[in-house]
């Protein structure tokens, strides 16, 4: 087996789908683990509905041996809301990320 990152650079339908093919399970056999349907499952890995709230998250990454952060979503939405909770540091990477030509 490869040696697994920590986390996952991949978006979320992606790393399922790397993750499953690791641990040699299908869709049924995540879903058993889970406690979720296949069909959902397969429509969260092809794009057709968003990314899991954090509790759905928390069961497909103990149902695949992995940290919920290992998902790239997770760790965004995670410092998406605290940033939310940190005006003045957004607009000091807002202003940084400007002066670096890479804002709007």
């Amino acid at each position: 087996m490869a040696r697994q990152r920590r986390f996952s650079e991949e978006p979320f339908g992606a790393t399922i789908t790397r993750l499953m093919e690791e641990a040699g399970i299908t869709y049924r056999g995540l879903a058993e683990k889970s406690g979720l349907s296949a069909g959902y499952l397969n429509h969260v890995v092809h794009g057709n509905r968003p990314v899991p709230s954090g509790d759905i998250v928390a069961k497909l990454a103990a149902a695949l041996g992995v940290e919920a952060e290992h998902f790239l979503e997770v760790r965004i939405r995670t410092i998406t809301e605290r940033l939310e909770a940190m005006p003045d540091l957004v607009d000091r990477l807002y202003k940084r990320l400007r002066e670096e030509g890479g804002g709007g």
